[in-house]
């Protein structure tokens, strides 16, 4: 006897999303079904010194699909007349394409067009929660409104002073003798794209020998320059490019969707050809701006990323505590909020030569120029590596997981000269920290010997030695500290200490 299915439940409508009329085009829709994982999986997170329990090739036997459940996800397709496009067992996901109407009927839905009040749009969206099938996580691309923002800001002003980023590898003292050689970089892109002449031009420029680029596209998403997102995926590329050189950069394209974002992580996590050790993301939004079923969807793809020993990066936000949201209420930016994720906060540094004079919060709002985001998970508990940090309680008085772990430069008055769409530009935000931090730990993987993977627990227990601790200023709510704090978290790195006091960990 068959189960019955179940309703998702935390269902999210945006703020500011306008309902337009019912969706009435008769062309199939792909989505992407996510399954739980076998019955008593419980993937581990490899974190420093402990290796990846499963490589890529055993991980799905031990963590995939449940093969009862795959089986009853495709009667299931089947019986509502849905095509089966594609099956990976191993990263818990069957790929079916139908008719709207068929959708409709499958997943207890109404399908619309949406617009959001800044004139984003339209899109195919749902307005309630999908019914789910026994064993199903979510099904994702039923709701294609954009989920994330880049993280990235131009500067509105003349810039304080500006940095290449091998001068701010310099200053954060990342490890002599390191390039990244034999480590492989995922950058996940919600859009946008990258010219190879820019990038050519780029690293002449610095005289630095280009990096190996390629691009993968996921669920439709591709390489496409000449758009705003171009600054984003230059900045990525251009900063992990120019710190770490010897890694090879694998950047995966996909649609700014649920889906998109999803795929993008799952598929950079299991890459069996390229072997990702690092993935960055200068991609995210408030934590209530997400459904319950999507975020619990890219939480399981983060879990499998940290258990095959992927180091996951990722910007927390450039618009203070508030993280963008209109209700005076401080809000943590996902996936930066995840406890699988590398949190990267944001500073203003500034500098004489190759020594910092001055390093405090990102914090220009009073002059429009953004500030860092971070504060305090309402989705996420507590994580036990964090428990002596003095993280404050989240909205409501629970105790959640304190964002952001780590800082970097990524004030737009100090920031990162890059090349985007044939011309030099500034740009800062904590899409610019994300990359330098994937780059650190690229070129400490190189030296270590064996991925970082999950850092969290490794680099709580080294605590602000191997840092910079930010002491000064705040970013709306939160006010920075000795020690960790939702501004800057542990702090900037000093990249030469750091590797030595992780390789201390060493038995």
């Amino acid at each position: 006897m068959s189960r019955p299915a179940t309703h998702s439940s935390h269902w999210t409508t945006p703020a500011g999303l306008k309902y337009l009329g019912p969706h009435t085009d008769t062309t199939p829709l792909e989505v992407t079904v996510v399954l739980r994982r076998r019955a008593g999986a419980a993937p581990q997170p490899a974190g420093w010194p402990r290796a990846p329990r499963w490589k890529r090739g055993e991980f799905g036997q031990h963590c995939g699909a449940e093969p009862q459940d795959l089986e009853r996800v495709r009667e299931f397709a089947r019986t509502h007349g849905l095509t089966e496009v594609q099956a990976d067992a191993h990263r818990r996901v069957l790929r079916l394409s139908g008719a709207p109407q068929s959708l409709e009927r499958a997943f207890a839905v109404r399908l619309g067009q949406y617009r959001f009040e800044d004139g984003r749009g339209p899109f195919v969206g749902c307005g309630n929660a999908p019914t789910l099938p026994p064993g199903v996580v979510a099904v994702l691309g039923l709701d294609r409104r954009p989920v994330a923002q880049p993280r990235s800001r131009r500067p509105l002003a003349t810039p304080h002073v500006t940095y290449t980023p091998p001068q701010l590898g310099t200053l954060y003292e990342f490890p002599a003798g390191t390039d990244g050689s034999g480590q492989s970089v995922a950058i996940i892109e919600l859009g946008g794209g990258f010219s190879s002449a820019d990038l050519t031009q780029y690293f002449q420029g610095l005289g630095i020998k280009a990096p190996s680029v390629t691009a993968v596209s996921v669920s439709g998403g591709s390489n496409q320059p000449g758009g705003a997102a171009d600054d984003e995926v230059m900045l990525d590329i251009e900063v992990v490019g120019a710190l770490a050189p010897g890694a090879a950069i694998v950047v995966y394209f996909a649609p700014n969707t649920d889906q998109g974002f999803y795929e993008a992580i799952s598929q950079a996590a299991h890459d069996a050809t390229h072997k990702n050790a690092v993935m960055s993301i200068s991609w995210g939004g408030p934590e209530d701006s997400w459904t319950g079923p999507s975020r619990d969807a890219m939480q399981t793809a983060l879990e499998d990323a940290v258990a095959l020993g992927v180091t996951v990066t990722a910007a927390s936000g450039d618009s203070g505590s508030s993280d963008g949201e209109s209700d005076g209420q401080p809000h943590a930016d996902f996936p930066a909020s995840s406890p699988y994720v590398l949190g990267c906060g944001g500073t203003k540094l500034m500098a004489s030569g190759s020594t910092i004079t001055s390093e405090v919060v990102w914090n220009e709002t009073s002059a429009g120029e953004g500030a860092t985001g971070g504060g305090v998970s309402t989705v996420f508990a507590l994580p036990s590596w964090q428990e002596s940090s003095g993280v404050p309680q989240a909205p409501g008085g629970s105790g959640g997981r304190g964002v952001p772990d780590v800082a970097g430069n990524a004030d737009p008055l100090t920031g990162y000269q890059v090349f985007v769409d044939g011309s030099a530009q500034v740009i800062g935000g904590t899409s610019a920290v994300a990359p330098l931090w994937a780059a650190l730990v690229a070129r400490c993987n190189q030296k270590l010997g064996a991925p970082l993977g999950d850092p969290h627990a490794a680099l709580y227990q080294i605590g602000t030695q191997a840092f910079r601790d930010i002491t000064s200023g705040n970013n709306g709510a939160y006010q920075a500290g000795p020690g960790w704090d939702a501004c800057t978290g542990l702090g900037s790195p000093r990249g030469e200490t750091l590797l030595s006091a992780l390789a201390a960990l060493k038995p």
